[in-house]
């Protein structure tokens, strides 16, 4: 993926990891687009960061993105990357009689089906340049989970084979095809508790690290995974799976 003179759109791009990488593309001379669901937010990164666009997506309404892929084919003709980064988290105890599977559901929802979506909308305009890139976001839990997100891991593992699937398919078009894990990173995925846990990596050190990577053409695979998650990217074929699980999910 070249890191300048792109236009991409970056799905989730309001808070967390997609703000701080519409940020970082913003930064070195890149058309950025970004989308959510709620129009203050979107309003505010416009105003605080002119170049920016901010475009109403509703992942759960299948009218939002058809709206939306018609108004980037019209504006942004030239569209060339589209991170899906859009995502939700939630702690279950599925062992609970009051579990609700309509929350997993949800996770589904935008997680993995959110994903293929905007993946579906916008590869036709990917097809269309001549050096094009698709970056999802997955997570280093989908290699080895966190038992109490059950879902949440479930759907980035999907995620993980799904991307292996589609670079491969993808292997004759000029549309590179990344996937970006993050580890525990200091962001309000799971609530504001996240953003200041001294465990949780810091955001901004985190986006350095990617954005080096990509400059540096640093992901085999097409995987961006830090060197400190490489032990559970691995962990199945090093025997250390239960080890880790274990450690991960004590009891």
């Amino acid at each position: 993926m070249r890191m300048t003179d792109n236009t991409i759109l970056i799905t989730g791009g309001t808070s967390g990891i997609g703000r701080a990488l519409a940020e970082a593309f913003h930064d070195r001379g890149n058309r950025v687009i970004v989308t959510g669901r709620r129009q203050d937010l979107l309003e505010r990164i416009a105003a605080e960061r002119p170049g920016i666009t901010g475009l109403q997506l509703d992942l759960d309404d299948p009218h939002s993105l058809a709206r939306l892929a018609d108004d980037v084919r019209r504006r942004f003709p030239e569209l060339n990357a589209l991170i899906a980064n859009a995502g939700i988290s939630k702690t279950e105890d599925i062992r609970s009689g009051d579990w609700d599977v309509a929350e997993a559901e949800a996770i589904v929802q935008t997680n993995i089906l959110g994903v293929l979506r905007v993946t579906a909308a916008f590869l036709p305009i990917l097809r269309e340049q001549s050096n094009a890139a698709i970056m999802a976001t997955t997570s280093a839990l989908a290699f080895v989970p966190r038992a109490n997100f059950a879902t949440y891991c479930a759907s980035k593992a999907f995620l993980h084979s799904w991307l292996v699937s589609l670079r491969h398919q993808l292997r004759g078009v000029p549309v590179e095809v990344l996937e970006i894990s993050p580890p525990y990173v200091q962001t309000e995925l799971t609530g504001a508790a996240q953003a200041a846990d001294p465990r949780a990596m810091p955001l901004n050190v985190y986006i350095a690290e990617v954005m080096a990577m990509l400059e540096q053409g640093n992901h085999p695979r097409g995987e961006l995974v830090l060197e400190s998650d490489q032990a559970r990217r691995w962990a199945e074929r090093d025997g250390t799976y239960d080890s880790i699980f274990a450690a991960m999910n004590p009891l």
